[in-house]
This record gives C-alpha cells, sequence and structure tokens, in this order.
C-alpha cells in the first residue's frame, strides 16, 4: 500500500513538473478552495452584520432575494435615524485604517475589481495582504450599516489577494503571479454570485475592453468551479433570485430587445458621469481641503441620509428602504412584476446618487451590484412600457430586468461575455440566449467610449503586463543600419580548399564566412562551427573546398528592422549575418551580430516593461 501511494505520489509529482495544463490545473484547485473559504467568510460576515444593524437595530426591514438572507426574526424598532450613524461612524473608521495603514490604496481607482485590474497591469500582481483584509472588513461595514454598494467588488479583491499571496509563497514569476490574481478572483466572483462559468469569464476579460487573458482561463475556471462548490456547501445550491424560467418564443420582441439597449446604454452613461463628477469634483477638493477621514465621514453622512429620506414603500405593513445595501430584493421583486415603472424610474435615480456617494467618499465596496441593480430597474422599464403598449408580444416584462443587467453591465464594463453567461446560470436555462447576445452587443457598441473602471486598458498590447508582447513592435522600429559592423569582411571562393581556409581561420576573428561563386555571386556561408570537425584532417586539406562545406546563404539589408533580422537568426542559428548593399545582394558591406541583436531585444524589453516586476 505505501509502495503504490508513493508511486502515485511520484506520478503526480512529474505530471505537475512536466505538463503546464496539470499544473494549472493543481494550482486553480489550491486557490479556489481558499478564495471559496474567504467567500463563505466575507458573505457570512456581510449579512449578520446587515440582519444586527439595518434590521434589529433600525428596524428597516429590506426585501431579501430568495437565495439570500439567511437570518430570520422579528424586526426591532423602527430608528432610521440610525443608519446615517452607521453609515457615518463606517466612513470615518475606513477614512482612519485607509490613511494609517494603507495611504497607496486612497487614489486606488473605481472599487476592489478596478484595485484588482490596476494590480495586474501596474503592480505585477501584487496585492498586499494587509490591502485585501482592511478593505475586505471596511467593505463588510459599509454594506451591512447600508451603504449603496455591492459584495462582488471586494470579494474580487480578497481573492485575488488569495492568488498574490500563493504566488508570493510559492515564488512564483510575475506572469504566474498575474494568472493566479485572476485565477483568484474568479473565484470569489464565482462563488459570491453562485455563477462559476460566468465569474470566471467575467476575471478574464473585465481587465481589457477589447480583449482577454486567454491564459488565465484554465486555473479561473478550475478556482471558480472548487470555489463556489464550497460556497454552496454553507449556503445551499440555489440561485439567488427565485424566480420563475424566462424563455424567448416571438421574434419582434427582437425590436425591444434593441430598445433595451439603447436605454442601458443611456442610462449606463448617466450611471458613470454622476459616479465620476461626484468623485472627482466633489469629494477630491474635499479631500484636498478637509484630509481623507472627515471627506469620507460627509460621503458616510450623505449616504445615511440618502437613505432614510429617500422614499419607502410599505409592504405588508414593512418598511424598506430602496437604496440601502446591494439591493438583489428589489430587483427579484421587479422581475416578479411588484414594482411599477415610476418606482423604477424613482429608484434608478436614487441608486446612482447613493453609490457614488458611498464609493466616490472612497468607501469600501464595489459597483458591481449596484450597476446590475440600475441595469435591471432600466431594462424593467422597456418592458413594462413594452407589456402595456404591445401584451401580445411583451408577455415577460420580468425577462427584461434579466437582459438589461447583462447588457448595462456589459456596456458600462466593456465584459460582453461574463455578464451573459451569469444570467444564464441564475435563470438556468439558456431560454433568453438570444436577446442577451442582441443586447449586450448593441450596448457594448453603444457605450465603447465609456468605462466604469478607471484602470481598464484597450487589450494587451497597452498593457505592462505584456511588455514581451510590445517588444516586436519595438523591434520594427529599429533597424540594422544601426547595429552592424560595417568594414571590409572575409568572403571566401567555392574553390578554396580546406588547406587554405584552415589558414584564413586562423588568422581571422570572423566566425562565419560568406561565399561567392565564380561570376561573384553571394551562395552560401560557412560557419567555423562547421569546418571544426574537418580542420585537423591533414589528407583532406586538398581534397575539401568550401563549396562541400557551405550552407544556404541568408542576408538582410541595411534598411531591414531588428525584427526581420532576429527572423533569420532564429532560422539558420548563425552567430553572423552578412549585410548586403541596398541595390546589390551580392555586394556584402559588414555584418551583423547575434548578440547584437539580442541585446537590443533585452534592452526593449527592460525599457518597456520598466520596474513593473
Amino acid at each position: 500500500m505505501l509502495n503504490q501511494f508513493i508511486r502515485y505520489w511520484q506520478d503526480f509529482a512529474k505530471s505537475y513538473s512536466t505538463i503546464a495544463s496539470f499544473r494549472w490545473l493543481v494550482i486553480g484547485v489550491l486557490v479556489g478552495t481558499l478564495s471559496g473559504l474567504v467567500a463563505v467568510a466575507f458573505f457570512w460576515l456581510v449579512e449578520i452584520g446587515k440582519f444586527f444593524l439595518q434590521h434589529n437595530l433600525a428596524g428597516i426591514v429590506s426585501p431579501e432575494p430568495a437565495g439570500e438572507g439567511i437570518f430570520h426574526g422579528p424586526a426591532g424598532e423602527f430608528r432610521p435615524w440610525l443608519i446615517p450613524v452607521f453609515t457615518t461612524g463606517t466612513a470615518l473608521l475606513t477614512g482612519w485604517l485607509v490613511n494609517r495603514f494603507i495611504p497607496e490604496t486612497i487614489t486606488g481607482g473605481t472599487d476592489g475589481t478596478d484595485a484588482t485590474i490596476n494590480a495586474f497591469h501596474n503592480h505585477g500582481g501584487v496585492i498586499k495582504a494587509r490591502v485585501a483584509i482592511i478593505r475586505g472588513l471596511c467593505s463588510v461595514l459599509t454594506i451591512a450599516s447600508g451603504g449603496s454598494a455591492g459584495r462582488e467588488g471586494p470579494i474580487t479583491q480578497m481573492g485575488a489577494g488569495v492568488g498574490s499571496w500563493l504566488a508570493k509563497k510559492f515564488d512564483f514569476s510575475a506572469k504566474e503571479r498575474r494568472l493566479l490574481l485572476l485565477s483568484g478572483a474568479a473565484g470569489g466572483l464565482g462563488a459570491i454570485f453562485r455563477a462559476p462559468l460566468g465569474g470566471a469569464l467575467t476575471a478574464v476579460e473585465v481587465i481589457y475592453r477589447e480583449d482577454f487573458e486567454a491564459e488565465a482561463i484554465l486555473p479561473s475556471v478550475m478556482s471558480s468551479v472548487v470555489s463556489y462548490s464550497i460556497f454552496t456547501f454553507f449556503f445551499g445550491t440555489e440561485p439567488i433570485f427565485g424566480i420563475p424560467r424566462f424563455s424567448f418564443h416571438d421574434p419582434r420582441e427582437l425590436i425591444f430587445y434593441a430598445i433595451l439597449a439603447f436605454v442601458c446604454a443611456g442610462a449606463g452613461w448617466m450611471y458613470i458621469r454622476t459616479f465620476y463628477f461626484i468623485k472627482f469634483n466633489v469629494f477630491y477638493p474635499l479631500r484636498e481641503k478637509i484630509g481623507i477621514i472627515w471627506s469620507m465621514g460627509l460621503g458616510g453622512l450623505a449616504m445615511g441620509l440618502l437613505g432614510i429620506l429617500y422614499p419607502y414603500t410599505a409592504t405588508d405593513g414593512l418598511i424598506t428602504g430602496g437604496l440601502l445595501s446591494g439591493g438583489y430584493g428589489w430587483l427579484e421583486l421587479a422581475i416578479l412584476g411588484q414594482i411599477p415603472a415610476l418606482g423604477m424610474c424613482y429608484i434608478i435615480v436614487g441608486k446612482t446618487l447613493a453609490t457614488s456617494v458611498t464609493i466616490g467618499s472612497g468607501m469600501s465596496g464595489g459597483m458591481f451590484a449596484p450597476a446590475l441593480f440600475v441595469g435591471g430597474m432600466s431594462g424593467g422599464l422597456v418592458g413594462k412600457v413594452g407589456h402595456e403598449l404591445f401584451p401580445n408580444i411583451v408577455t415577460q416584462p420580468g425577462a427584461y430586468i434579466l437582459v438589461g443587467m447583462a447588457a448595462f453591465f456589459a456596456g458600462v464594463a466593456n465584459a460582453p461575455i461574463g455578464p451573459l453567461i451569469m444570467v444564464t446560470e441564475l435563470t438556468q436555462g439558456y431560454g433568453l440566449l438570444a436577446p442577451l447576445m442582441l443586447a449586450s452587443a448593441l450596448c457594448l457598441v453603444l457605450s465603447r467610449n465609456i468605462s466604469l473602471y478607471e484602470h481598464q486598458v484597450e487589450n494587451k498590447f497597452e498593457s505592462p503586463a505584456h511588455a514581451e508582447d510590445a517588444t516586436i513592435n519595438v523591434l520594427e522600429q529599429m533597424h540594422v543600419v544601426d547595429f552592424y559592423n560595417p568594414g571590409d569582411v572575409i568572403v571566401l571562393e567555392e574553390s578554396t580548399t580546406l588547406k587554405a581556409l584552415t589558414d584564413i581561420i586562423a588568422n581571422s576573428d570572423q566566425l562565419y564566412f560568406p561565399v561567392k561563386n565564380d561570376e561573384g555571386q553571394y551562395v552560401g556561408m560557412v560557419s567555423i562551427h562547421n569546418v571544426r570537425n574537418w580542420m585537423f584532417e591533414e589528407d583532406l586539406h586538398d581534397l575539401v573546398v568550401v563549396r562541400d562545406l557551405m550552407s544556404r546563404p541568408v542576408y538582410v539589408r541595411p534598411d531591414y528592422d531588428l525584427y526581420q533580422a532576429l527572423l533569420r537568426f532564429v532560422n539558420t542559428d548563425y552567430g553572423q549575418i552578412p549585410v548586403v548593399n541596398q541595390i546589390d545582394t551580392n555586394e556584402i558591406e559588414g555584418l551583423i551580430n547575434r548578440d547584437d541583436v539580442f541585446q537590443a531585444y533585452a534592452e526593449a524589453i527592460a525599457e518597456v516593461k520598466g520596474d513593473n516586476e
């Protein structure tokens, strides 16, 4: 038995070290396990915090989606004035912790997702442990106290922090560290949203506007699946929303889904512009005048007041707050048709303002859930109006909320695939796939000039993380004329004997020799390495000639770029290549050394990458 175990372990170790895909599967399982446990703890802390602060102390009962609300009990005495106290206290504490322990995150971007994007592109995939922990705990307090923020941004950053920490422990390279960063983010996102495939795809595509990180797909999918499995072990496999299955039947309905895309694009523009205006034109100047702690405190106070002064809706005698925390319960009510069109308009405006004040002031939390909230309500408006005007065509207005969620986020985050898959996982079917694809594609095009995340880049070539890829472009801008050694070059004739060649090599520093025929045409190359095996065969000195030793000719012109030269070195394995005349390829003007091109290549990488790693 012991010998069998040892043999299995040896096979495992061999596969891990020699098969890259197997190695990433193993790493993905490890990252997913840790990020899943982090997601479980984070979700539990948020839910118990909301139940204690909002439900018990403030007496505010907000609707909970069917798949959440793990704590139940009678509400406390109605004291809504406690909400501003909670949010202000949370903001002041967050401001002090950030200023004292992680001041580098003050200008870290939109939210935890954006901080992860920034770490991927600009910090070598490094997220410090204290940053992930402090921001995670502050996010718990923000959401629990009533701040308009979501769980997905913080758990993305914490999951990414897990991946970064593991990479550091295993002494991985910067490239591997970035892949683990995305794997951890995928694990956290897939677990907290209960959408393993959607979470994995969102993590690898949200870092770019027009690209995605293909190499991270395998470990991200594995991490997300494992993390999701651990999460559902504690909280069940039910999706977040308890809603009926929707399906698409009437092709005429695509017209209304196209209209939905335009509405969501407009709402997305308003959402982002409002956020950036409040962040940069209100709270940045305040921060310069009174400091991060007090400016953040004012943001918490504004959020709390907005939360209790914004109209409430009485449902079964209970008082509900429409702007507090993430708002998934309100989305479920809207999907089930329990919120009128006017109420949706009201909540869209209020949620946009509340989220902008909360996150724009610097409080911790995510923009993901509020974005889905605003997008869902925007889509719901189209569904409500369409159903009123054309009830025979728009038969399921609740489906428009789900499509609006995906289309809205696709537009504001430039991530069309992940949110689309998330919605199919939420609905547990592909009945809405056609309208999801149409609306997401249209919204993506309409919103191409805006982005929710400040550190998102266009593609891999715009990212320092892929500096090596950009090096080819750098080499194409450098030319042979600046790197070769002009001057006299020893050129051999085809009929030169081995004896004469041996004397030439002994009296020259040249290692590669161009060969010309009797007509003066450049016909081949002789390498000292090819000659070495024959040099001491004196019996052959007068029998072997250069024609017998030469290999195929290759050359570069002075106007060739270094990328063209590099390809010739790689294809021939020559150490030197002749540089020929611009017009006459038989006139050899000098030699370019392989080491010079490789040195230029290395310097180009260093210049582009800088100190990124």
